[in-house]
């Protein structure tokens, strides 16, 4: 092992390749709670694969074709990890965390209360709590560490820490592969609120993206049946945790609250739905 993440235990294989595996780890406001969610590491890793897949004529993804079986001798544990497990090339993760939104919700919501826009992009007045925006809008943001808070920062901040040409495509690319999956979600009755995305490169500066990508754990899905402008919609995904939390008086840092077994079955319950609906 060489990393843990709030959710990926990350291995080294050799100087090209990384085991990822998903963990049923449950982490919200940065904070990894006491308690897993059964099977969520394996929605995770097939739900990733599938827009892998979709998107790989915008941009090439991190996987590499290399088995399981291939780097561990043990069958037994190789079994156990087939289906939250990926092998992965070896690359420089970009420092930043791509976030898309096409709705106004979450801390998108909070800075333009406070500011009237959101990573400095100026929005419409009068737009109320999971409006639809005008445009889909790249707002980025720094990565923390563990236990701390990501930071909405602006696109210039983003040019100053990687350079214009690699922000403007990494920016380009995000909105694209976002506009694909909300088509696609949508005409299977989810709303992706937004999203984010990481990116990396190899050494001759080639662009992947990285980590995971469209799933529960990394975007909003909502219900666009019961989708309603002016309150946090019913989601599909760990905001249902993110509304638990908020009923208690909890300072949002570790350690997390326990989480009761009713909650983290219907989180379960509402991942495995949402990777049925959009992969089949």
């Amino acid at each position: 092992m060489i990393a843990r993440g709030k959710v990926r235990d990350i291995y080294g294989i050799d100087d090209e390749h990384l085991l990822l595996v998903a963990t049923d780890r449950l982490s919200a406001y940065d904070v990894v709670m006491p308690s897993p969610v059964p099977g969520k590491g394996e929605v995770l890793t097939k739900m990733s694969n599938f827009w892998f897949a979709m998107m790989e004529d915008i941009i090439p993804n991190h996987l590499t074709n290399k088995s399981l079986a291939s780097v561990i001798s043990d069958s037994e544990v190789a079994a156990a990890l087939q289906s939250r497990s990926t092998i992965v090339r070896r690359l420089k993760p970009l420092p930043i965390e791509s976030v898309v939104r096409g709705y106004l919700i979450g801390s998108g919501w909070n800075d333009y209360q406070a500011t009237g826009g959101i990573c400095g992009i100026k929005l419409p007045e009068g737009l109320k709590q999971a409006s639809r925006l005008p445009e889909t809008i790249f707002t980025p943001a720094t990565k923390a560490e563990a236990g701390d808070h990501d930071e909405n920062v602006s696109f210039e901040r983003v040019v100053a820490m990687i350079g214009l040409k690699l922000a403007t495509r990494v920016r380009d690319i995000s909105i694209r592969i976002y506009e694909r999956a909300a088509r696609h979600a949508l005409e299977r009755g989810i709303i992706i609120a937004d999203t984010k995305f990481e990116f990396g490169q190899d050494d001759e500066g080639k662009l992947y993206v990285i980590d995971e990508m469209l799933t529960p754990d990394s975007s909003r899905f909502w219900p666009s049946a019961e989708y309603e402008v002016g309150i946090s919609p019913p989601s599909f995904d760990k905001q249902f945790v993110r509304d638990y939390l908020e009923t208690l008086d909890w300072n949002k840092t570790a350690p997390g609250p326990d989480i009761p077994e009713e909650i983290l079955r219907r989180t379960g319950e509402k991942y495995r739905e949402a990777l049925t609906i959009l992969t089949s």
